[in-house]
């Protein structure tokens, strides 16, 4: 019996469409771009979905419920967990949440990482995948606080786009639609004009005035390759090293030869990506919740840990978009 058969048929293959691509890579902004059309939802990230459902030693899909109650973009989705379901059948029941609040024949979800997961339970889905200069993507993570070194703060592209190129062979045609950052800015319009036809859905010009109701801008072409400007070739240098083979794939250009960072080299990348990494998270959270948060964690106080783990839930809140 096919994966799909077990949650409904229907309902989680022939209307929603999943957008997959490395957090940091404009996935955001697409979304509102899509919610902007009459007869398409977006309501977000998620990840959740899929970061807490396992195989467990039977073969069959199991949700680890503790922990996705948990999780702070479940928390922030404000879906209920229902009682009795804990595998597909719960994957179902969070689907039909989504689409019960949503208005439209079509609902799109983001998703950033578990491809391979979304694959083995749903192999006939529509993807959207989109990708951004990973140069790009590596500084708007330092500024997220995630990495301190462009050299770091490329690992999560690399994972993602990776994770893509395994099971894209494994992807129909007409399965699949595929844009860059770089393109969508270049001509929003027709990259909007393709994404519907994908979708089967009339283009409507309400797309491109999806910032008047958000934080976010209109379309600013100075937003693609910002790299050039914003980092030196000292700091490009490393990341280029280890995202070669991905950019090279993906027709971004090299900016230089390639130069592999010395041991002594990724030692300095190692301590100054700590160091800036600790800086961030103590000016968010005070570096008392900051550090008792990583005590508890190491020395395995659990329900002093969840109760730290959920003050700091609270103010990363704030900060989502």
């Amino acid at each position: 019996m096919k994966a799909q058969e077990l949650v409904g048929p229907g309902v989680l293959t022939s209307d929603v469409v999943f957008v997959y691509g490395a957090l940091r890579s404009g996935t955001t902004v697409f979304r509102l771009m899509l919610e902007a059309h009459p007869d398409i939802a977006n309501p977000g990230e998620a990840d959740f979905l899929f970061d807490h459902l396992e195989l467990d030693s039977s073969g069959a899909w199991r949700y680890d419920k503790s922990h996705l109650a948990e999780d702070r973009m479940f928390e922030a989705m404000c879906l209920t967990l229902p009682s009795g379901k804990d595998g597909l059948d719960l994957l179902a029941d969070l689907l039909a949440q989504f689409k019960a609040r949503v208005p439209g024949p079509v609902m799109t979800l983001n998703l950033h990482r578990n491809l391979d997961r979304l694959l083995a339970v749903l192999p006939e889905v529509k993807l959207i995948h989109m990708v951004r200069d990973p140069r790009d993507v590596a500084q708007s993570s330092i500024g997220m606080g995630w990495a301190g070194t462009l050299y770091h703060g490329v690992d999560h592209w690399i994972a993602t786009e990776t994770a893509w190129d395994v099971q894209k062979p494994h992807l129909s045609p007409g399965q699949v639609f595929e844009f860059s950052y770089e393109t969508l800015f270049a001509d929003v319009e027709a990259t909007l004009h393709r994404t519907c036809d994908f979708l089967g859905l009339e283009y409507t010009p309400a797309m491109l005035g999806y910032y008047q109701s958000t934080t976010y801008g209109p379309p600013d072409a100075t937003l693609v390759n910002q790299w050039k400007h914003r980092a030196s070739r000292a700091d490009l240098a490393p990341l280029e090293a280890k995202a070669a083979i991905l950019m090279r794939n993906r027709g971004y250009a090299l900016s230089g030869p390639l130069n592999p960072p010395s041991l002594g080299q990724r030692a300095r990348l190692i301590v100054t990506n700590k160091v800036a990494v600790w800086r961030f998270g103590a000016k968010r959270f005070g570096m008392g919740l900051y550090l008792v948060e990583k005590l508890t964690r190491r020395l395995g106080l659990s329900a002093l840990h969840r109760h730290i783990r959920s003050r700091m839930k609270g103010i990363e809140k704030k900060h989502l978009k």
